[in-house]
């Protein structure tokens, strides 16, 4: 008899509590649907999964959606903890306390989404409502705290049909598609509802596969563009011994470079400050103009007098084709300089009071001054490029701010060396592999030591190079001309779907 009643003790235990794991487990499991694993198929029965539970657990709203927001990011962006531990100077339990501080703030977004849905709206009217409120908390992640916009659920379809939106409603209206479809598929209870679900999901999948056969830009002209990747371990890059080796590995690795139209090195690929490194600039200067060519690389820029500092990209060699032997001169205004920096990394918020609490918050080059959200593409050789320097490739809104008529390309360039070999380089991949989609132009990702890739104006990827090896590599990129729809409508074709379908819902709850 004491047996029977501690089993069923237990069993009742166990039962209270398998929503609230599921719904862990539904977030973790999203991990898979985004880069390096891009089992996009999990994402709308993960999310069915989660809001099947967060029904039954009606009654807690924020804490279900907290849940499984916690199990989305805990597992999703894990490999920030691998710079945490590794380079962040901190005991292993601090920097699990940060990581799980990461999380948990971002797991409010999603929180927040479901319970404004939950306060508002019954159940059934989930579908037209939740795609708004989901929105809404997606901007507001995308912003605050200087914005944290990474594993938004669109991204996860960049190799399904759905990704035929991109170029229209961007990412974010991705992300509301997969939302409605989830929960349309979350209320399945009779045949009415499964064929309900069934009729928009096939929808909505024939109708992206349909989009993604339509050229929205053209082709322009075809350039031939190499990158060098140095893979130069992060624990060397601010080593002063270790400025001339690396700049040496450059170098080298460039040799077979020379004959492209453009060759491109990444971010800080030169580790001396600017004023510093004026002979070794003037030296590839000369030489790529000697070669008919340009070479952007990223580079560190000082000024003593002001005492500020920029992450920049400079151009030298030939601007245009036309154009006589350009010096090199310090400063000169062919360069874009990094807007959105990288808290912690970058710049140190509160930093008069972070800073001496650990070398986390003391990192080399965390002090950065911005650039303009929107300044002159870079020139070379004739190609104009907008560029994205790292982190800022994930703002839609500030990469389309520097895309113009006349730009035939994306530039961006990275250090994802503070990542290791954890999942976080490529999901980095996969955003520049979207904007390219949005935007309809080809992107150049140049990195330290991976993933350095071309990517199409479909998004596609024609050339890579592996992880952790220095190498270099040559592609022809199609430059592009037009803009899709995206380029014009910007976030007005996604709130305007989002907005169309909130207006319903509230009818309908008031008739009854």
């Amino acid at each position: 008899m004491l047996k029977r009643i501690s089993s069923g003790f237990l069993s009742h235990r166990f039962s209270r509590f398998l929503p609230h794991l599921l719904l862990v487990m539904s977030g973790a499991s999203l991990t898979l649907a985004f880069a390096p694993f891009n089992l996009w198929l999990i994402t709308i029965p993960a999310l069915a999964l989660a809001f099947r539970q967060i029904i039954k657990l009606k009654h807690k709203p924020f804490l279900a959606g907290w849940l499984f927001g916690a199990g989305w990011f805990g597992a999703g962006v894990s490999w920030v903890h691998v710079s945490i531990a590794d380079f962040g100077g901190l005991p292993l339990i601090a920097s699990i306390g940060l990581m799980a501080l990461l999380c948990g703030y971002l797991a409010l977004y999603p929180a927040l989404a479901i319970k404004f849905t939950a306060k508002y709206f019954p159940t059934r009217l989930w579908p037209m409502a939740l795609p708004f409120f989901w929105v809404v908390a997606e901007w507001l992640r995308s912003w605050m705290l200087s914005g944290f916009p990474w594993l938004s659920l669109g991204y996860s379809q960049l190799d399904s049909p759905l990704a035929g939106f991109a170029p229209i409603i961007g990412e974010t209206g991705i992300t509301a598609l997969l939302v409605l479809s989830a929960a349309l598929l979350a209320l399945v209870n009779n045949k009415r509802t499964v064929f309900n679900a069934a009729l928009v999901i096939s929808c909505l999948f024939v109708s992206g596969y349909l989009l993604s056969q339509h050229t929205w830009v053209k082709p322009k002209q075809t350039y031939s563009v190499g990158m060098a990747q140095g893979n130069i371990a992060q624990s060397l890059r601010w080593v002063p011994e270790q400025d001339e080796p690396t700049m040496q590995t450059y170098w080298s690795l460039t040799e077979g470079l020379w004959s492209n139209d453009l060759v491109v090195w990444p971010e800080a690929a030169v580790p001396k400050l600017e004023p510093l490194a004026q002979p070794f600039l003037a030296k590839v200067n000369e030489r790529a103009f000697n070669e008919n060519t340009a070479l952007i690389t990223g580079i560190v820029n000082y000024n003593w007098e002001t005492d500020e500092a920029w992450n920049n990209l400079i151009v030298l060699g030939k601007r245009n084709e036309d154009a006589a032997y350009p010096d090199y001169q310090y400063f000169h205004n062919n360069r874009f300089a990094k807007h959105h920096l990288l808290p912690v990394g970058e710049f140190v918020p509160f930093e008069d009071w972070l800073r001496p609490l650990a070398p986390l918050f003391d990192l080399p080059m965390s002090s950065f001054s911005r650039g303009g959200f929107q300044q002159p593409n870079l020139e070379a050789n004739g190609i104009k490029l907008a560029p994205a320097i790292c982190f800022e490739i994930a703002f839609p809104r500030q990469v389309m701010a520097n895309v113009h008529a006349d730009t035939d390309m994306i530039i961006t360039v990275s250090n994802d060396a503070w990542f290791g070999r954890s999942h976080g380089p490529a999901q980095h991949l996969q955003i520049a592999q979207m904007r390219a989609l949005e935007m309809g132009r080809p992107v150049l990702r140049a990195t330290n030591n991976g993933i350095t890739a071309f990517i199409d104006h479909k998004g596609k990827i024609n050339a890579v190079l592996p992880q952790f090896e220095a190498a270099s590599i040559t592609a022809p990129i199609i430059a592009t001309v037009g803009f899709t729809p995206f380029y014009h409508l910007q976030d007005l074709g996604v709130w305007f779907i989002v907005t169309l379908l909130l207006i319903g819902a509230v009818l309908v709850r008031r008739r009854g």
